[in-house]
């Protein structure tokens, strides 16, 4: 099997993998983790899949690539077919925020001391998670694409995430308190359109308001 070709979002997740074994949670196709051990960013993988489909073609693309004594591939729901302590990283891509926030709290001590998160929308609830359970976000990117993508790494940590220092809370849980200190062309473009979008909306005790607040907390960070 030639290796795996994967699209922006997912080299972005490859690229801030390293781990002894790692676990691709609803890895799909599995072409993520074929990638990881070729590439000898990960050791050992396990692959989990929920989906009778997706799973069948995950095993299938193991055996071709040839790789079946370091990656398992395991049916099951999130990080249920794991042991604790079992894997130092693992990813979940290609998935609302909120769904990824629910597998995360439902894994519990089988959680590992290192995550990396692709969601396909606003991370903010992922942000949100890792704030109350003891994980720093350590880095982040925006990957162009159908709309932005959001790539997220956290790591357990004591004490607070210091990435969140001197930023407006709300701004910061919305945009990314990397993002914001870097200000990519892309993230101000997202800005801008929320304030555009959001002002005609916006009146007190609207949701809408609350967001176009964080919007303008966050243009003020990008545009001192």
């Amino acid at each position: 099997m030639k290796t795996p070709t994967l699209d922006a979002r997912l080299e972005a997740v490859l690229d801030l993998i390293r781990a002894g074994v790692h676990a691709d949670i609803g890895s799909d196709h599995a072409h993520l983790p074929i990638r990881l051990v070729r590439e000898g960013r990960v050791t050992r993988g396990v692959v989990v899949e929920l989906n009778p489909g997706p799973l069948a073609l995950a095993r299938r693309n193991v055996a071709r690539a040839r790789l079946e004594d370091r990656l398992e591939v395991r049916e099951g729901d999130g990080f249920a077919p794991l042991a604790p302590g079992e894997v130092d990283s693992a990813s979940l891509t290609g998935m609302g925020a909120g769904t990824m926030a629910g597998i995360l709290r439902r894994a519990g001590e089988r959680l590992p001391p290192a995550l990396v998160v692709q969601p396909n929308d606003s991370p903010r609830p992922l942000r949100v998670w890792a704030r109350e359970h003891g994980y720093h976000l350590t880095h982040e990117r925006l990957i162009p694409g159908y709309w932005p993508y959001p790539v997220l790494r956290l790591e357990r940590r004591n004490g607070p995430d210091p990435a969140y220092a001197g930023l407006p809370p709300d701004a910061a849980l919305r945009y990314g308190p990397h993002l914001l200190r870097e200000g990519p062309a892309l993230l101000r473009g997202q800005v801008r359109a929320d304030l555009t979008r959001l002002a005609p909306l916006a009146a007190p005790g609207r949701t809408a308001q609350t967001e176009l607040e964080a919007a303008r907390a966050a243009w003020a960070v990008l545009e001192p």
